[in-house]
């Protein structure tokens, strides 16, 4: 037996963080194949321009705006989803926040904002979301992890760690999520050519597009393939990578970030901003 495939015909595609990056450009991709796609994010006025450019397409976008830090927030969504908008048949769970951290100036804000959106924000929405579904006995979950979270890199003790407990999150949650006939996916991109992008402290390879990354995840959206990873050769290479033994690893990451003749940090990096504002 199969596991369950949102089709346009089974309800609303639900998407956080889809004010700009990859939750925008899947948006577009999803409501170009016919979906009806409810996007939330907490800019109100790049969620009204994505609703217009959709204009045309074969499906419909939505707008509903939220704080994915805001559990209250989440659960009224999901009641507008739910009382004006149809059943929910897939939540993909996008909105994050990349915030460099340095040793040697660490910012506890820096950690409290990205578990509070990386982390936190999926369980706010995850909690309303699998209970709707739980009513309905079918649904699909796509929880947006990153390559990341395979294993340290610079930078990233903070992205990093939400990305990395995604993973297990994902992974834990489908042995019960499957005897409910929930189906959870783990979409984990290489570097993708988004502002957050553009903060990582060393030469990034195999960046792709955003649109080449929607094109990529709602493919996987249709496969039978629990996660969704991409470019896989790079993202393959990652997780070979992070089999070595430590005293190979270590080396092996500075050496390829060129993390390894980069001087120390002088300053506090400023922030990434929330995809979602």
């Amino acid at each position: 037996m199969h596991d369950f495939i949102a089709r346009p015909e089974h309800g609303v595609v639900w998407i956080t963080g889809a004010s700009s990056g990859i939750g925008r450009a899947l948006a577009l991709k999803l409501a170009a194949e016919g979906y009806k796609v409810a996007v939330t994010a907490r800019s109100h006025e790049k969620l009204v321009e994505l609703q217009a450019e959709a204009r045309g397409l074969s499906g419909s976008i939505v707008v509903l705006d939220g704080d994915v830090t805001d559990a209250e927030d989440m659960e009224h969504v999901m009641a507008s989803i739910e009382y004006e908008h149809g059943t929910l048949a897939m939540a993909i769970l996008n909105a994050g926040v990349y915030l460099p951290v340095h040793a040697e100036d660490l910012n506890r804000a820096d950690f409290d904002k990205s578990f509070a959106v990386n982390l936190s924000g999926v369980v706010n929405c995850l909690l309303p979301a699998i209970g709707h579904m739980k009513e309905k006995g079918q649904g699909q979950i796509a929880i947006v992890s990153c390559v990341t979270g395979y294993g340290g890199l610079p930078t990233g003790a903070a992205y990093g760690a939400t990305k990395a407990a995604l993973i297990n999150m994902a992974e834990s949650l489908k042995f019960d999520l499957d005897k409910i006939g929930i189906r959870i996916q783990l979409v984990s991109p290489g570097f993708v050519d988004t502002p957050a992008a553009g903060k990582n402290a060393f030469p990034m390879t195999s960046v792709i597009s955003v649109e080449a990354a929607a094109r990529q995840i709602a493919a996987g959206l249709k496969s039978q393939a629990f996660e969704i990873t991409f470019p896989r050769r790079f993202t393959t290479m990652l997780k070979l990578a992070r089999l070595l033994p430590y005293g190979a690893y270590f080396p092996l990451m500075s050496r390829v970030t060129g993390w390894r003749e980069r001087p120390p940090s002088a300053g506090h990096h400023p922030a990434t901003p929330h995809p979602a504002e």
